[in-house]
């Protein structure tokens, strides 16, 4: 398929204006990948604003996961696929097609600590965290950092 930037248009979010989804969203069975869809729509027509596509943490584990790479997932949603049909390609391209290893991962995302993350990320949050998110708000797991900050906490 070739790259369709009138249909991305019509499905991006504009990350300049507004926030994209929670990481907790889920798209095609996966946490994460709803919100990596909205960063990499953005990114394509320069819409991201101070949003990341990639290198992103957030989306680094995700693809480390599935083995889709940040230019397999951007080419795809270059096409100006739909959530829907992005939610079967990520099932198609996936290395892991138990769905008992998808829910653990899934799991593992929604109740992972700052202090279980690799040191890089631990540093990055140190600073990071005082600087976006409200401090009478205290963070309990990794993405409770982006739902604090884009106050849909």
């Amino acid at each position: 398929m070739k790259p369709d930037l009138n249909k991305v248009k019509t499905l991006a979010k504009d990350l300049t204006k507004t926030y994209p989804r929670s990481p907790r969203e889920m798209l095609g069975g996966y946490v994460i990948a709803a919100r990596c869809a909205d960063k990499c729509r953005a990114f394509l027509l320069g819409l991201n604003g101070e949003y990341n596509y990639w290198p992103c943490s957030l989306a680094g584990l995700l693809f480390s996961f599935t083995g889709i790479t940040p230019e397999q997932f951007k080419d795809v949603v270059a096409t100006g696929v739909n959530d829907d049909e992005l939610a079967a390609w990520l099932t198609a391209h996936s290395k892991v097609d138990d769905r008992q290893a998808i829910i653990q991962w899934n799991n593992q995302m929604r109740d992972m600590r700052l202090s279980e993350m690799t040191p890089q990320v631990q540093a990055y949050m140190e600073d990071y965290i005082p600087q976006h998110v409200p401090s009478h708000r205290p963070v309990y797991v990794y993405f409770d950092v982006y739902d604090l900050e884009e106050k849909r906490l």
